[in-house]
């Protein structure tokens, strides 16, 4: 077959496949065309997610009348005033976004200046039909309908509108993040679905996800070498089980980038179980000629020229971030648990004999008291409060200034000696504590295997191993902080550990993994008591050491009962 040139029309129709791939794609384009015209408000109409109509009504520059005839040309733009199209600083400049999505459904914009008149264009399916005087504020009216009606190959492949509803309300969030400064409002089917105002960055991520983000984050900036790092993110313990609240932009561009998502998944590597995610907003401010827009048709991706430096600095960032929390944690338990709490119902009391009554007693609770050999302590004087008590041998209660403070003594435990490790192994290495009877612990070969292979590196945790036979191995020591740990239990469970992550990297890039490890097998377990002194002792050392406020998996080390929360449990609020 000879090489021809295609029509117009299939030129067009190939290029809306690059960029219009369903309504939310198209929605995208409209939007962003309004953020680049200036526009501070944005109002959205979508009808049944989009598929049968979608509108953007800007109050942005406008157009003239000559300018929304150029408009509707393939590769004709307003957004790049010379050729360095690498330079680019808008959200898009794609200038056969507005004639592709022309070319399979039907297209209307009106627009108008704020000294001149408005003026109308409507083309249907690739086909002019009607242009002419339109009376509008300033600003710029897109409306689409009928997407892909003539073209059923296409529009057969469209979801559910619940669906497609999904997607442009996502894309909608990631757009509004990335201007604060812009009001948008979204109306689905004639319902008003998403309604922001100019407000902060974090106040706007909050409002977009979760409002309880406000109290349970830290506040992101940073600047190395030119390359700025901004957000929000959310505490550890503040996490979802799904990775769809982090948000990553780059020049106020909304990006799904795998540099981007494994830095945020490494910097909150030891801190959340492996099926929990975190709660971030980041935005990289990056010169334009360190990154490549251009990679992808939507602009969806991109690619740094130093992607190292970038990872880098969203690691360093997030974790200087998370560091400066210390103990914080999400404060107050969650309603569902403040719920379950039940007061003793108002009732009159059953009518018994005087023997019946004196014999239906129930027995006394088990309680200790200690002797205080110093003055007790002024809740007041420290941030965890001081140890009132200990329940169920696994809890550690404490009286602070604003409210009742209770601590879970293994998880918060763990976390410490995580910490005192990944400090120790940062400062030469973990003191190895030697046993007095060396421990044969019997595995599977290919576990021998893989722990033979790494005892070297083991050793600067503080494990002395070596192969004992072809299915055992035989512990000589074992990290001095530990104390007495399970070390049958230990060196299985590093086994099992290497095994997950295979042996391409090092202990030393795994550092969090292994010394979570050894850290849960020689913390304090629930179900020992603990003396006054020892738990004030670890209430203190929490205050002290970072990330204490989650467990090495996410979850809370501790929870606050406020004083207001009290209140309403006893009706007095």
């Amino acid at each position: 077959m000879s090489i021809r040139r295609l029509p117009p029309t299939l030129v067009n129709r190939i290029a809306a496949g690059e960029v219009v791939e369903r309504p939310a794609s198209a929605l995208k384009e409209l939007v962003e065309n309004a953020i680049d015209a200036g526009a501070k408000r944005i109002a959205v109409r979508l009808t049944a997610g989009g598929i049968d109509g979608i509108e953007v009504i800007d109050d942005g520059c406008g157009m003239i009348a000559s300018e929304i005839e150029l408009a509707l040309e393939r590769h004709a733009t307003s957004k790049l005033p010379d050729d360095a199209i690498e330079l680019v600083a808008t959200l898009g400049f794609r200038g056969e976004a507005l004639p592709s999505i022309a070319s399979v459904a039907c297209l209307t914009i009106e627009s108008r200046t704020a000294s001149g008149e408005g003026w109308s264009r409507t083309v249907d399916n690739g086909e002019m039909t009607g242009r002419g005087p339109a009376a509008l504020p300033p600003g710029t009216r897109v409306i689409i309908s009928g997407l892909f009606d003539n073209i059923p190959a296409r529009r057969k492949f469209l979801r559910s509108a619940r669906s497609e509803y999904a997607a442009c309300i996502d894309i909608m969030k990631r757009l509004a993040m990335a201007r604060p400064d812009i009001a948008f409002s979204v109306e689905h089917d004639s319902r008003r679905t998403m309604t922001v105002q100019g407000e902060g960055q974090g106040a706007r991520v909050a409002a977009l996800t979760d409002r309880a983000l406000i109290e349970n984050s830290v506040v992101i900036d940073l600047t190395r070498d030119g390359i700025r790092l901004g957000g929000i993110a959310g505490l550890p313990t503040f996490n979802r089980g799904v990775a769809d609240h982090q948000f990553l932009f780059v020049n106020g561009r909304p990006v799904k980038d795998r540099v981007l998502i494994g830095a945020v998944r490494g910097a909150y590597a030891d801190m959340l179980a492996r099926d929990r995610h975190a709660v971030v907003a980041l935005f990289l401010d990056v010169p334009p000629g360190e990154v490549d827009v251009n990679v992808h048709p939507a602009k969806t991706e991109v690619r740094f020229r130093d992607p190292g430096l970038v990872r880098g600095l969203i690691v360093g960032g997030l974790r200087a971030a998370l560091d400066g929390a210390g103990h914080r944690s999400q404060p107050r338990p969650s309603a569902a648990a403040l719920g379950a709490w039940t007061s003793q119902p108002s009732q009159p009391p059953a009518q018994h004999s005087v023997w019946e009554r004196a014999t239906s007693f129930a027995p006394p609770p088990m309680a200790r008291a200690e002797i205080a050999a110093v003055p007790i302590p002024e809740a007041l004087s420290f941030p965890m409060g001081v140890a009132r008590g200990q329940v169920a041998a696994t809890y550690i209660v404490a009286e602070a200034e604003d409210g009742l403070v209770i601590v879970d003594q293994h998880a918060a435990h763990e976390r410490l000696v995580l910490e005192r490790m990944r400090k120790a192994t940062a400062n030469g290495g973990v003191a190895m504590q030697p046993l007095l009877l060396p421990e044969v612990v019997e595995l599977e070969e290919t576990a021998c295997d893989r722990l033979e292979g790494r005892a070297a590196e083991l050793a600067e945790f503080g494990l002395d191993l070596e192969r004992f036979g072809p299915g055992a191995m035989l512990v000589r020591g074992v990290p001095a902080m530990l104390g007495q740990a399970d070390v049958r239990g230990l060196v299985t469970d590093l086994a099992d550990e290497l095994a997950a992550f295979g042996e391409a990297l090092s202990l030393k890039e795994r550092i969090d993994a292994v010394a979570g490890t050894m850290a849960c097998h020689g913390s304090v377990r629930a179900g020992r008591i603990l003396s006054v002194a020892e738990m004030n002792a670890l209430l203190r050392e929490m205050e002290v050491t970072p990330h204490s406020g989650q467990c090495n998996h996410g979850r809370p080390t501790w929870v606050k009962l406020a004083h207001r929360d009290i209140e309403k449990l006893f009706g007095r609020r």
